[in-house]
């Protein structure tokens, strides 16, 4: 991915997402033909076989493996978190990345269970965007390298990735995205986040619509939407998202924000993020409304918003478990067992 940090403008970006590869289809085949076969009622281990087939599709292999999952989080500063936004201060975020290199979050005990590397992407916390209630977050060049330093941490020989985010304020971010992608009031995209309370929700609301008005006029642009409502962190996710789809690498995607970053990629090429499974439902309301939106469904909904990966990693260990059922599992005919309409 060298020649990602040459990147300065969307029209490079536009270029690389007009040349998405697709999934390998015979792989994914190869994959339901061995799912017939194994000694179950068919289907009747339901999305984890709809899990490892996506797998193999993704991959371009039967049998999927998940012995190398991945997991990247970046964390980056919102200029909008000067309002109050969040129940923390911005100090937060480097805090919190502090924790992650320390090994005391909750993403370091679920890699290590999982068994997963951890990779933390610092962007320029020292240097928030700029609020994006009164201007633009990001001009198009800096938006364009968070990107491109997104998508240079996609590595080789990765069998998952798992996406995550840190930085105060970034479901105010999120829920802007969501706006100014999909419209609607505020008030369907903005959540609690972090745990602020019902007047200081409506603030935020309040904010994230006059963000929207603000920048109207360029909203029929995705990669402007990202750059005016957006954070560095956000779209360095957009970036390791289209990195992944050019590497043919699965990827999982964590909660709000996370999948909002997303959203700004599928809004701009139709199945870009078709290699992108949702791990779970965040508490965040505006969550299921963007699920909805993009078509996907989340493999489990467990209350959490979190953030950092952390519904990502728990989805993991889904995956392993669909892997380990695929691929250990005995045929009907090496078991000795009839199969269906086979007379015993």
């Amino acid at each position: 991915m060298k020649a990602a940090k040459t990147i300065v403008s969307f029209d490079e970006i536009r270029a690389l997402a007009k040349a998405l590869p697709a999934a390998d289809d015979v792989a994914a085949e190869v994959a339901r033909d061995r799912q017939a076969q194994l000694t179950k009622p068919a289907g009747s281990l339901g999305r984890l076989e709809e899990v490892a087939v996506w797998l193999a599709a993704w991959q371009g292999r039967n049998p999927p493996s998940v012995e190398r999952p991945y997991a990247a989080v970046f964390a980056g500063n919102h200029g909008i978190a000067e309002k109050g936004v969040s129940a923390y201060p911005a100090a937060v975020t480097a805090q919190m990345v502090r924790n992650f290199i320390d090994g005391g979050a909750a993403v370091n005990q679920l890699c290590s269970l999982a068994n997963a590397d951890l990779r933390v992407y610092e962007m320029a916390l020292n240097e928030p965007t700029a609020d994006f209630s009164e201007a633009a977050a990001m001009d198009e060049e800096n938006c364009a390298k968070a990107m491109a330093y997104g998508m240079m941490a996609v590595e080789s020989g990765i069998d998952v990735l798992a996406l995550g985010e840190m930085g105060i304020a970034n479901t105010t971010a999120a829920a802007a995205l969501c706006c100014g992608l999909y419209g609607g009031p505020a008030a369907d995209w903005v959540g609690p986040g972090t745990g602020i309370d019902a007047e200081r929700m409506a603030e935020k609301a309040r904010l994230v619509d006059q963000a929207v008005a603000l920048h109207r006029d360029a909203l029929g642009d995705p990669l402007e939407v990202m750059r005016r409502l957006g954070g560095r962190e956000l779209a360095a996710i957009a970036g390791a998202i289209l990195a992944a789809r050019m590497a043919r690498t699965p990827v999982l995607l964590d909660g709000y924000a996370c999948t909002a970053a997303a959203a700004v990629i599928h809004a701009l090429v139709p199945g870009a993020i078709d290699h992108c499974m949702v791990s779970h439902v965040s508490a965040e309301p505006g969550h299921k409304r963007l699920l909805q939106r993009i078509g996907k469904e989340a493999l489990v909904d467990l209350g959490m918003r979190l953030g950092e990966a952390s519904g990502a990693m728990v989805a993991v260990l889904l995956l392993k478990a669909a892997v380990a059922c695929h691929n250990g599992m005995a045929t009907f005919a090496e078991a000795g067992v009839s199969g269906p309409g086979e007379d015993s």
